[in-house]
């Protein structure tokens, strides 16, 4: 599950050969909201997860293990919320994970007799899923350009991967509907698009509405010389409907999960005080016709 982490250091895996450093001045980016293309967001964001891959693994690999299917921050389980279908009937599906970091979700899938394929914009991330292991195979590509032919897989999922960070999330969609077989699905979840009309904050400075919910403008970090190092999109609730059913699929769930009671933990603006008011996580669940 991908989603932006503070710029903490930290202590990296020796195993992983240290990535190509961005600033060596160290000079912070600044934050500001402008747009940004498909290209300057696909260029800005496989650099931006290169380079913070380690510490995203350090600081979530606990929560997200290394082969559990976590949908988003509030802990929602495949286990237990079967969106791609009960257990029993996953195996011999091949799926195809997108954003799938360190693949952690690849390597459940594998271990209910599916056949998954681990798909990532970000090389760094993929190092991360090959020092953890597994058998299946490891994909570097952007997701609106998937190297995979027609009807390739049953199933498609993507736990906070790929369509938060692209400028046309139609293009991804897509795609996958194009590698799905008739009748796939294809599970994936965002940040609940509310959550943009409030400040990412975990305590209660956020929780005071601070922007227009209606106010598409890309949030972006840029360098000294304005070239974006990380971009992210919003899409309203009915922007994504639109995308999904303009793409070739049909809606069947849109599921926001509720904040569980024995989760205490905060994940950059997810936290339990603002899990239990307002919601985090939206994980729309489409099946190709």
């Amino acid at each position: 599950m991908a989603r932006r982490v503070g710029r903490k250091s930290t202590t990296r895996e020796p195993i992983i050969q240290e990535p190509e450093q961005f600033d060596p001045s160290g000079a912070e980016p600044e934050a500001t909201r402008r747009e940004a293309g498909v290209a300057e967001s696909s260029r800005a964001n496989r650099g931006w997860w290169d380079r913070n891959a380690d510490e995203y693994q350090v600081e979530h690999g606990t929560f997200l293990g290394d082969d559990r299917f976590v949908w988003g921050p509030e802990g929602l389980d495949e286990v237990e919320a079967e969106l791609l279908g009960p257990p029993q009937e996953l195996k011999g599906k091949d799926v195809l994970e997108i954003g799938a970091g360190a693949a952690q979700c690849s390597r459940w899938l594998a271990a209910q007799g599916a056949r998954p394929v681990a798909l990532d914009l970000s090389h760094r991330q993929l190092q991360h899923a090959l020092r953890i292991g597994g058998s299946f195979p490891l994909v570097c590509a952007d997701a609106g350009a998937l190297p995979f032919a027609d009807g390739a897989f049953d199933l498609a999922c993507s736990a906070y991967g790929a369509l938060p960070f692209v400028a046309d999330p139609r293009l991804v969609l897509r795609e996958v509907c194009r590698v799905l077989r008739p009748g796939g699905r294809f599970v994936f979840s965002v940040t609940h698009p509310i959550r943009w009309a409030f400040p990412d904050e975990p305590g209660p400075e956020g929780l005071s509405v601070s922007a227009s919910y209606f106010d598409r403008t890309p949030y972006v970090e840029q360098d000294e010389e304005g070239r974006a190092v990380y971009v992210e999109h919003h899409r309203t609730l009915g922007d994504r409907v639109r995308d999904i059913v303009a793409s070739g699929f049909r809606l069947v769930d849109l599921v926001e999960p509720e904040w569980p009671a024995w989760n205490t933990s905060e994940w950059g603006g997810w936290s339990p005080l603002r899990g239990h008011l307002i919601p985090g996580t939206a994980v729309f669940v489409c099946e190709r016709d």
